[in-house]
């Protein structure tokens, strides 16, 4: 059951629904979630020493929440710093020295994700924005939900707390039910059907461009080998965060959404503000604004504000690689996410000195404009990800594969494929949305939805008995 898309996962949640809603008690809630989490974490491994550092984290990072709260000022600085050096010592970042690594296997499932959590209870602790204590109990029931354990979304405790520890029924109305159902079909369709096809597609490209095809037949193989891997990416990874977010909602928990059309970016920027959008959000309210109050007051000149801006987002998106990853290839990954983003943020400042603010705003909604820039985005994000599913060796093997003539080819075509399939895409789904059903779009009536959503199950349980195999791992579960 490790994996989060499974169908066994699935039922597993749907029993904990029904013994979550027996009785309307919010403490037997918050003890059947708990129970919950501690039984799926149990899924991932037999041996209890895999347990040993996972707990100990947690503890660790139940004590630093407690010290701070005694003693703000002081303890602060030291039990962030010791948390994040702990997690880095657990993941075993490459830069650690491995004579230090404990000597067995052992549970780093979620650990990054948790991360986070402990890192907002203490920095929120210590800002005063966390008015009541905080039991082990409570601590354990928000940093462990099994909704969230795997790959987030990352969930603010606050928001968390108020509806685990509401009062009366949370047992959810029919229209609730059938908006989960649909979700978690979607979700099913996405990890189960798209990823495999979108993994099997790179996977038999690449092992056409390494069995050494003639020239002439490098295009579409280097095609699917490079850009099937953020659609891979994208359905494995939101096809997940529709299934919990479905479970969730039957819980009577809202979690935040995680992604928001991100192919339909026309700016880096606005492709993480709709790119696990819970991780984009963490970093600003955490690491950019803080980054960029500190620059402003150490150095407040109005004119350098939006080049602070700039450095601030360069710091921030890097983290985003050493997050992802322990290797020299996720940093790398990390550095191509700053330097783009900072690079577009700087372009957005100095197109609206060069043209005017009302003169650039014309431009970049220009539909032309528009379709291009998409295409820019999606091909730059899916030459970024190079250094997300693969290595340098692995890098430099395919480029040699290709030769210069014919990488230059695939990512132009890459760039023209996606400007066109993505302008495309966009003015079919205006057009269908503009079709009305009694005063709304009829892609969203009952009626279609049902048979929608009907449709896609039967694939989803047509092609898993014809393929005979499981969905693709969680990507996600690796951090």
């Amino acid at each position: 059951m490790g994996s989060s898309s499974s169908l066994e996962f699935i039922g597993f949640a749907l029993i904990v629904v029904v013994v979550y809603q027996l009785i309307r008690s919010a403490l037997w809630r918050q003890l059947v979630l708990l129970t919950a989490s501690c039984w799926f974490l149990s899924t991932f491994s037999h041996d209890y020493r895999a347990y040993i550092p996972f707990i100990l984290f947690l503890s660790f990072g139940y004590l630093g929440l407690y010290m701070i709260k005694r003693a703000p000022t002081r303890a602060f600085l030291l039990v962030v710093t010791a948390t994040v050096v702990l997690f880095v010592w657990l993941k075993k970042y490459s830069f650690v020295p491995a004579a230090t690594f404990l000597p067995f296997p052992y549970l780093t499932v979620g650990l990054s994700y948790i991360l986070f959590r402990i890192l907002h209870l203490m920095i929120d602790s210590h800002d005063g924005l966390l008015k009541k204590p905080i039991s082990p109990f409570q601590y354990l029931v928000y940093v462990i939900n099994f909704t969230t354990l795997v790959s987030g979304p990352i969930q603010k405790y606050p928001e968390f707390r108020s509806m685990v520890e509401a009062t009366g029924s949370v047992r959810p109305g029919l229209p609730t039910i059938g908006v989960a159902v649909e979700r978690i079909v979607r979700g099913l369709f996405k990890a189960h059907v798209l990823a495999s096809i979108s993994s099997d597609l790179q996977a038999s490209a690449l092992a056409q461009l390494s069995r050494g095809v003639d020239a002439p037949g490098h295009l579409l193989p280097g095609v699917l080998a490079f850009a099937c891997y953020p659609l891979f990416l994208y359905c494995n990874f939101s096809g997940y965060i529709d299934i919990v977010i479905g479970i969730a909602s039957l819980l009577g928990i809202t979690l935040p959404e995680n992604f928001n059309r991100p192919f339909f970016s026309d700016s880096f920027i606005g492709f993480w503000n709709r790119w696990h959008i819970t991780l984009s959000e963490w970093l600003k309210t955490y690491i950019f604004n803080p980054l960029l109050m500190a620059l402003m007051r150490k150095y407040p000149a109005r004119r350098m504000e939006p080049f602070w801006a700039v450095l601030a987002f360069f710091v921030t998106f890097f983290l985003v690689g050493v997050w992802h990853g322990t290797t020299a290839a996720f940093l790398f990954f990390g550095f191509l996410q700053g330097f783009t983003v900072s690079a577009n943020k700087l372009y957005q400042i100095l197109m609206t000195k060069w043209l005017g603010r009302k003169a650039y705003q014309s431009v970049s909604s220009n539909p032309y404009y528009v379709a291009v820039a998409r295409g820019l985005t999606f091909t730059w994000f899916t030459f970024t990800l190079l250094w997300f599913w693969s290595n340098w060796n692995q890098i430099v093997s395919l480029f040699l594969a290709l030769g210069f003539k014919d990488l230059a080819e695939v990512w132009l075509a890459i760039l023209i494929g996606s400007t066109l399939i993505l302008a495309v895409w966009e003015a079919l789904r205006v057009a269908f949305l503009s079709i009305q059903w009694q005063g709304s779009p009829f892609l969203y009536s009952r009626y279609w939805r049902t048979a929608w959503n009907t449709a896609l199950l039967m694939i989803v349980l047509a092609l898993g008995l014809l393929w005979n195999k499981p969905p693709p791992e969680m990507v996600y579960k690796a951090f």
